[in-house]
C-alpha cells in the first residue's frame, strides 16, 4: 500500500531507525533523550507543531542532541477524517515550528489526495511510515507486550515507532530502555533517518 512512502530503510549493517511521535513534551521527551544518549542512539522525532510552540526549550534539546526531526501536523490530524485542503494547511502551519524534510501522518492515516498535495507543496519531503509499531500508546497492553512487539518484529533497516507522549509514558519508560539494551547486546546500532 502506498509504495511511494518510506516503510523501511534497507541496510546491509545491523541498523535500526527509532522514531518518536507526538512530542515534544516536557514530562517525557527529556527521558527519551537521556535514554537514547546512554546507548549512543540517534533517532527521528515527528513533532506536533503546537507542542513545539508550547515547549520550544524541549524541542531545542532534541535538536541540540543531534537527532533528526519531522512534521507530524500542527494538531495531530487524522487524514481520513480531514478535508485535504485543511490537512495540507495544518501541515504548512507546522512548518513554522519544525522541519518538513520528513512527514509522518498521525495514526498512519493519509489519503492519496493528501499524499499528492504534500508532494506538490513540498517536493523534497519524504513521507515516513514504519514497519514496526510498539503499541506504547495502547492503554490495554503493558510494557512487557510493548517490548515484545518491537524486539520480535524489528530487523535490520526497520523503522520503529514509539511515542514521547504522556499517554505512552507508562509503557515507554520500561520498554524503551529494555529494547535498547536488548538490541545493543545483539549488535544493532541506532541511526536517525537521513534520506
Amino acid at each position: 500500500m502506498y509504495p511511494s512512502l518510506v516503510w523501511d530503510i534497507p541496510s546491509a549493517s545491523k541498523t535500526l531507525y527509532l522514531t518518536f511521535d507526538d512530542g515534544p513534551i516536557p514530562e517525557v521527551t527529556p527521558f527519551v533523550l537521556e535514554t537514547l544518549a546512554k546507548y549512543n542512539a540517534k533517532a527521528t522525532f515527528f513533532c506536533i507543531g503546537d507542542n513545539v510552540r508550547k515547549h520550544p526549550e524541549v524541542y531545542e534539546q532534541v535538536v541540540a542532541a543531534g537527532h533528526s526531526f519531522g512534521n507530524h501536523t500542527y494538531n495531530h490530524l487524522n487524514g481520513w477524517r480531514t478535508d485535504t485542503k485543511e490537512y495540507l494547511h495544518n501541515i504548512e502551519l507546522c512548518t513554522q515550528y519544525t522541519d518538513i524534510s520528513y512527514f509522518r501522518p498521525p495514526y498512519g492515516r493519509i489519503l492519496p489526495s493528501q499524499i499528492k498535495g504534500i508532494k506538490k507543496l513540498f517536493p523534497s519531503t519524504q513521507i515516513i511510515m514504519w514497519d514496526v509499531l510498539s503499541g506504547d500508546f495502547d492503554e490495554s497492553i503493558d510494557a512487557e507486550k510493548c517490548f515484545e512487539n518491537v524486539t520480535t518484529a524489528a530487523e535490520s533497516g526497520s523503522i520503529i515507532v514509539f511515542h514521547d507522549s504522556i499517554k505512552a509514558y507508562p509503557r515507554l519508560k520500561d520498554a524503551l530502555p529494555r529494547a535498547l539494551d536488548f538490541w545493543s547486546k545483539t549488535g544493532y546500532t541506532f541511526q536517525s533517518i537521513q534520506l
